[in-house]
Order: structure tokens, then C-alpha cells, then sequence
């Protein structure tokens, strides 16, 4: 059987696969939460995915985790992060809004994750926070072009380890510094984390709960 909390997601290449979980008590938000690279085994199981929206849903968040097309039961290929991942993220998106149209909305991701979801969270309006984790800003920017944050005005969180293999903590408060004011910007640094946050999971789940809970409260 098909676990509780698993579902399908209709997509033009067929379907989205997704976990949706509830918070204890009743929802103050609801978030999408996307995966690492897709062909480096990153799907919606990633630890780091799944202890971002424990953290979410800590913080009284819906969350809603998805398989990029092409990972595990989604249908589709791997397109890259500019690519149909994108779409993927806008279909999540619509299901959320239909299933909590009353409740702001937050978008997360870790890594490729990020990358996507930062992108689409910054230009979708119906996205009201944003969260990228372990954000790859060392990586050629051919591959991942951040400059699109200089459009950003919505609330946005950045965890980062101080050992992250795939982004610095300097060049990420320099990207950081290039987001509009408006969006106060925050980066928290988890002391002794590299890019999977191996032994410090639990300050990773913290922060963003506390960032989290900070924003729905106003």
C-alpha cells in the first residue's frame, strides 16, 4: 500500500510524486520543500530535506515534499535547474494553493533545491518566505546564476555549514548583500557543518524553525 501522507501530483509529463505531512496543531502556513541533484541521488528522502520541514512543521507549516521529474515514482527527465524542475516546483505550488488558500505560503530547498526554489519563490507571488540551505554559490555561475535575488523583496533565510563544500560563507554573505533591504536577508551559519550537515541536523531543524515561527508570528 501506498503510505499515508504519499500522493500524486498531475503534471504535463504525467506526475509528481509527494509526501504531505500536517503539523500537531492547526496549520499556520503551508510550504513546499525541494530536494538536492537529481543525478546525484538527491530526491525528496534527502535528511536534510526531511529535517527542514520538520523544522517547518515545528513552526505550525503544512509541508509538502516532491520528487523532481525523473526521481523515484515522478515521471519525466531531468532538465536542469533553469528546466522543467521549475515547473515541477510552480505544480507543487498550485497544489498547495488549492489545498490552503487561506494560509501564506513558504518555499524551501537544500542545494539544487535551492537553487530551483529561490528562483521560482522570488517571481511566484503567491510565495511569502523563502529558505535556501546550503545555497551552491561557489559553483561556476554558469551552472547556477544567482543574480535573480537582485529581484527578492520577500523575507528570505539562509543556512549555511562553515565547512559547506559547495559555497563559502563569505561568498554567500556577498550574495546575501546583493538582495534588496527589503527582504532582510538573514544568514545563519551552523558552526562545524559541511554541505549534508551530518552531525548538526538538529541546528539546522532548529533554525529554521525559529526563523519560521519568527515570520508567522508577524
Amino acid at each position: 500500500m501506498y503510505p499515508a501522507g504519499n500522493l500524486f501530483i498531475p503534471a504535463p509529463h504525467g506526475r509528481l510524486e509527494a509526501i504531505s505531512k500536517e503539523p500537531r496543531d492547526a496549520a499556520r502556513g503551508a510550504a513546499l520543500v525541494l530536494h538536492p541533484h537529481p543525478l546525484h541521488g538527491g530526491t525528496m528522502h534527502n535528511k536534510v530535506v526531511f529535517r527542514t520541514a520538520r523544522g517547518l512543521e515545528d513552526a505550525g507549516l503544512a509541508t509538502l515534499r516532491v520528487n523532481f521529474r525523473g526521481v523515484g515514482l515522478s515521471t519525466g527527465e531531468h532538465t536542469g535547474a533553469r528546466g522543467g524542475e521549475q515547473e515541477d516546483a510552480r505544480l507543487a505550488l498550485d497544489y498547495l494553493a488549492g489545498k490552503y488558500p487561506a494560509l501564506p505560503l513558504l518555499l524551501a530547498g537544500f542545494s539544487f533545491g535551492a537553487r530551483v526554489g529561490l528562483e521560482v519563490g522570488t517571481h511566484d507571488p503567491r510565495v511569502r518566505f523563502l529558505i535556501g540551505v546550503g545555497t551552491p554559490v561557489s559553483i561556476p555561475e554558469r551552472e547556477y546564476d544567482f543574480s535573480f535575488l537582485a529581484e527578492c523583496r520577500k523575507p528570505l533565510l539562509l543556512v549555511h555549514g562553515d565547512h559547506d563544500e559547495f559555497g563559502s560563507v563569505t561568498d554567500l554573505r556577498a550574495l546575501a548583500a546583493r538582495v534588496p533591504p527589503e527582504a532582510g536577508a538573514r544568514v545563519h551559519v551552523v558552526e562545524g557543518a559541511g554541505h549534508f550537515f551530518d552531525q548538526q541536523l538538529e541546528d539546522l531543524r532548529r533554525a529554521v524553525a525559529d526563523w519560521a515561527g519568527e515570520m508567522l508570528a508577524g
